[in-house]
């Protein structure tokens, strides 16, 4: 059966009155109002609160984002001084820390409907106090527009449970459309393509916007698709277009920001540049771009937005070619890039960027090899990579595929969050998250909330097999936490993207399951996803799983017993876990000595075992071999964890094995125990992914 694993967000408790703690949050912005820097890191350095639990905070509090709220302190302040004081709009300014009068112009205009110039010409309106935001769509309300803003705050509070995922996060999303290359020489290709990946990694280094995936953006590289309908697709608000040529050591780039809905040009720019100033461009049209959008950047993501990878232009250049070879994808690409970045790495030998891309092109090299070739040369250049630039990025990542590889799983994990935190838009590394929390250390409630953002971040992917991948990895994570209904909405894309895919109607089976409660149903369709693909040893497992469920125990034992042939025969070491369900239907057919063997190994398996489900195999373990004191207590010891899967909580008390305990009071008292946190955790998480727009409810 597909693993799942369950739930880890637990919101503090916070005894603070939501407007106490708003009017806290608003007094230290008020206190750091002219330093343009103040953003969300340092306001939660302020509140000695983590940046997530902040966001999160402020976000149920107020129903805005923590930049939204800053701007909002800012604008009112400034509506104050501009009634109350002698300065001019430019003073104001930069007295509320906007460093440019032209931002805050435009900021203030679209807040209140009028330039500040224009104060005076308008009669006084209401200023309402931060901690009632949550009552009205906009702080201040100009007293002209008032009815039909009444209007649509109303409309919006209707129809607020209802928005999706995307509409939530819409506000600064922006994708970055492949650039153009105008040179007649095709050989520069790389270098026009490298100027957009800069500006995509740049962008993505913004924990403020939503930033859609490269694969997404590059569906539309020869597109006729019009800007508001690839908007509609990807659910984005912004896009940024771009061409350019290179000539000679001379390069020309137009950029321009489009907004997606209408189509208009809200702001375009020429750079004409000297190749050994590429830098220097990558930055301004980075910058230009967020802050024409007023997203907030922390100091900490100027840093890493400034910092140049090399400072060797031959370097970098070669390192472009490879990176180029890298995004077309394949062993004979792989194998391309890995011979530029070597070159680069010939011409800079502390340069962290090639070292990183280079372990990272072995380890897709190796990633569906049974035997390894290239751990050493991984793990070499992730340590040369980590050693020269720890706070990069693709260091980061370089270094968890190292212990990756090595299958030293929980040993990558800070690694990849540490990733995340300095490129909060990255699809690689939330994909990797996922799969970590789905498979090596089970945890549903972050399995799901990567699976979700990976969606978010990737809405449009480049194929209908990588689209399907991706609604199946959200599908699986929405059933193991007991979303079943949204699970089989996007199992059903899935297969949507591509009928073919091998394992999305496996996982429907049991998601039909879930809605059904008939097994023979369940049976019926993974019988028929075993007969495309006999090979297929996962899901013979689960038919006999099935067949025990419904006591059909000759039945079960013709799966198992091929499937215990293919093990055998193949020396797998798989599937342990589920060792004493075969001893029981080995048993039950009359293979006693079989069956002892199995037992035998399922306890030496579950002795060592390390995950939060010991104890729960300790207490079947125990029920199995007629010792209900020792199968009690470690129900017991189970019923403490927060962590459990939807499937324990749907096939327990229908398990054969479970016949002779599963009325016993005490059993009984530890199992409501478990199934009660589940659900409570099932509808905290809910709260909490629908405050993070992650989730759709209805």
């Amino acid at each position: 059966m597909i693993k799942s694993f369950q739930y880890l967000y637990r919101m503090p408790d916070n005894p603070t009155p939501a407007n106490e703690f708003l009017s806290q949050v608003t007094s230290i912005i008020e206190r750091n109002m002219a330093n343009e820097q103040f953003g969300v890191s340092e306001l939660a350095d302020a509140m000695n609160m983590s940046r997530s639990n902040l966001l999160r905070k402020v976000k149920k509090d107020s129903k805005l984002s923590v930049s939204q709220l800053i701007n909002q302190v800012r604008l009112n302040r400034a509506m104050e001084m501009l009634r109350t004081s002698s300065l001019n709009v430019s003073e104001v300014s930069h007295q509320v820390g906007f460093n440019s009068t032209s931002y805050f112009i435009k900021c203030f205009r679209e807040y209140y409907g009028y330039p500040p110039g224009e104060v005076g010409k308008h009669p006084e309106t209401e200023i309402l106090p931060v901690h009632n935001v949550s009552k009205t769509k906009k702080l201040w309300i100009p007293v002209l527009a008032g009815g039909v803003v009444v209007v649509l705050a109303l409309l919006f509070i209707y129809r607020g449970s209802k928005f999706s995922t995307y509409e939530v996060e819409l506000e600064k999303s922006i994708a970055v459309l492949p650039f153009k290359n105008e040179s007649n020489d095709s050989t520069n290709v790389y270098l026009i393509n490298g100027l957009m990946e800069s500006t995509l990694l740049n962008l993505q280094k913004i924990q403020d916007l939503r930033v859609i995936s490269r694969t997404s953006s590059e569906k539309y590289r020869n597109s006729a698709k019009s800007i508001p309908e690839m908007a509609k697709e990807l659910n984005v608000r912004y896009f940024v277009e771009g061409s350019g040529q290179k000539i000679g050591d001379q390069i020309l780039l137009n950029i321009q920001l489009i907004e997606a809905s209408t189509d208009r040009h809200l702001w375009s720019n020429q750079y004409k540049r000297e190749a050994k100033d590429i830098f220097q461009l990558q930055q301004e049209i980075a910058r230009s771009i967020a802050e024409e959008i007023r997203a907030i950047i922390t100091t900490d993501e100027k840093q890493r937005i400034a910092k140049k990878p090399t400072e060797n232009i031959v370097a970098y250049d070669l390192y472009l070619k490879g990176k180029n070879f890298q995004l077309l994808g394949g062993e004979v690409n792989d194998l391309k890039a890995i011979e530029y970045f070597k070159q680069a790495i010939e011409e800079d030998n502390e340069f962290a960027v090639a070292y990183a891309e280079t372990a990272i092109a072995y380890y897709y090299l190796d990633f569906y090899r049974a035997e390894k070739k290239y751990s050493e040369e991984i793990n070499q250049y992730a340590d040369k990579a980590f050693l020269y630039d720890s706070k990069l990025g693709g260091s980061l990542v370089a270094k968890a595929l190292s212990y990756m590889t090595k299958r030293e799983y929980e040993s990558a994990v800070p690694y990849l969050e540490k990733a995340l935190e300095y490129n909060p838009n990255s699809v690689e590394v939330i994909g990797f998250l996922s799969d970590f929390y789905s498979i090596y250390n089970p945890n549903t409630g972050k399995y799901l909330e990567y699976a979700l953002k990976g969606v978010q971040l990737d809405v449009a992917s480049l194929d209908s097999t990588t689209a399907s991948y991706t609604y199946l990895r959200l599908g699986n994570a929405l059933i193991q936490n007991g979303f079943v209904e949204e699970s089989l909405v996007y199992i059903d894309k899935s297969l949507a993207y591509n009928p073919l895919n091998p394992f999305a109607k496996y996982v429907r089976a049991f998601i039909m399951f879930a809605t059904s409660k008939d097994p023979k149903l369940t049976r019926d369709l993974l019988i028929e996803e075993y007969k495309k693909d006999t090979t297929r040893f996962d899901i013979l497992q689960d038919i006999g799983k099935v067949s025990y469920y419904m006591r059909d125990y000759k039945g079960a034992y013709q799966y198992y017993k091929r499937f215990l042939q293919i093990r055998e025969s193949q020396q797998m070491d798989i599937y342990r876990h589920e060792n004493l369900t075969i001893a029981y239907v080995l048993a039950e057919v009359g293979f006693q000595e079989e069956s002892d063997v199995l037992v035998k190994d399922y306890k030496a398996f579950i002795d060592e075992d390390k995950s939060l489900y010991k104890n729960l195999g300790l207490s079947a373990y125990y029920t199995y071999i007629g010792n209900q004191n020792e199968a009690i207590q470690h129900m017991q010891l189970f019923s403490k964890e927060d962590n459990v899967q939807y499937w324990i909580i749907l096939f327990l008390e229908e398990d054969p094995l479970m016949v002779t305990i599963k009325d016993n009071t005490e059993f009984k008292k530890y199992l409501n125990i478990t199934k009660s946190k589940f659900w409570k955790s099932h509808e905290a998480l809910k709260t909490t992914l629908g405050d993070k727009g992650l989730l759709v409810t209805h």
